[in-house]
């Protein structure tokens, strides 16, 4: 399935869950979590010995959470397969932004493109890692890298603009 967390789009895959145990992975990487939901919403995760906490609210379409853990709160929308033909049938509407800005605080990790590529939709432009979790940041239309305003092993804040694109795609 696919999962928006801001700007920021996930393939999440689960693959296995048995009690508390999940198997998943986040676009193609494996993860293994213990989670414990309570009913009121609140959510303990740990992985790799580290202990996270997040309060779920759940909206009326049970499509959509807000997510708050210690210092952020983040919008995250379940895309199912019908939402997300939808979505494709209706590109107009889910135009490109001119940029890409990370969503939380992170590293960056990667950054696979340099400054006049051209990357086409659904290509990886920048990976962040926030609490040990990598996440791939890639564009919606085809364009090309205008400018880099970030390294490799960069620290960013929520909100940091990180690539610039050129969405002025002339196609032959």
């Amino acid at each position: 399935m696919e999962v928006r967390i801001g700007n920021r789009i996930a393939e999440i895959e689960l693959i296995e869950k048995d009690g508390n145990i999940v198997r998943l992975t986040i676009d193609g990487i494996e993860y293994e979590v213990d989670v414990t939901m309570a009913e009121n919403g609140a959510c303990s995760i740990l992985h790799d010995g580290k202990s996270y906490n997040a309060e779920l609210i759940r909206s009326d379409n049970g499509k959509n959470y807000k997510v708050n853990t210690l210092f952020s709160s983040y919008n995250v929308d379940i895309v199912d397969t019908k939402a997300k033909y939808l979505r494709l049938r209706k590109k107009e509407d889910e135009r490109q932004e001119d940029k890409i800005v990370s969503p939380m605080p992170g590293k960056i990790v990667k950054i696979p493109v340099k400054v006049g590529d051209f990357v086409a939709a659904g290509d990886t432009v920048a990976v962040i890692e926030a609490m040990k979790m990598q996440s791939n940041y890639k564009v919606t239309s085809d364009c090309y890298i205008k400018d880099i305003l970030v390294n490799e092993g960069d620290s960013v804040n929520s909100d940091q603009q990180l690539i610039l694109l050129d969405l002025n795609v002339v196609n032959a």
